[in-house]
């Protein structure tokens, strides 16, 4: 029940907070990709995932890293950015890795869209006293991309084994 009710919640919150934090602040802490790293381990350990399936899924998580950390290093994407991606890649294994990163290529893009565009219109008057919208109003600053992250993990995260992994009857009689 406990194993569920974790597998239900603890990644989307995660993903919410990310999101919610890139969004308002610009930054996701390295504590929400920590939380996502352990959040893995106990659940697999948890859920009896095997040490051959454990690693494929670390094996994930690094190639993303790898290729996020670039991206970093070319000031495409955010550190935040590139360790969420990758931690977001732990729990997807290669399963579900083209998915995701195809979700969040094309989310990525229409947020860009949106927010150049949103940033080409004055900020009425009305809302210039909200520091996090002035940032993200602000030409020279960077694209919110966890935002991306996290709704493109949101929508695959139901296709997993872990939400296929839950006894959603036993929940219900709760």
């Amino acid at each position: 029940m406990i194993l569920d009710t974790a597998r239900l919640l603890l990644f989307p919150a995660l993903m919410a907070f990310a999101a919610a934090s890139d969004l308002f602040t610009m930054t996701i802490s390295n504590r929400v990709s920590l939380a996502l790293i352990a959040g893995f381990v106990a659940l697999a350990v948890l859920g009896g995932m095997g040490l051959h399936d454990i690693l494929l899924h670390f094996g994930a998580g690094a190639a993303v890293l790898v290729v996020a950390f670039g991206c970093f290093a070319m000031g495409w994407v955010g550190g935040g950015d590139a360790k969420v991606a990758a931690s977001v890649a732990l729990w997807f294994g290669f399963d579900h890795l083209l998915n995701y990163l195809l979700y969040v290529s094309l989310l990525g893009g229409a947020l860009t869209v949106l927010l150049i565009q949103f940033r080409q219109w004055p900020l009425p008057s009305l809302l210039t006293g909200q520091p996090w919208l002035n940032r993200l109003h602000d030409k020279q600053s960077g694209i919110p991309y966890g935002i991306a992250l996290a709704i493109g993990a949101l929508i695959v995260y139901p296709q997993t084994e872990w939400i296929k992994a839950i006894d959603l009857a036993h929940l219900a009689m709760r």
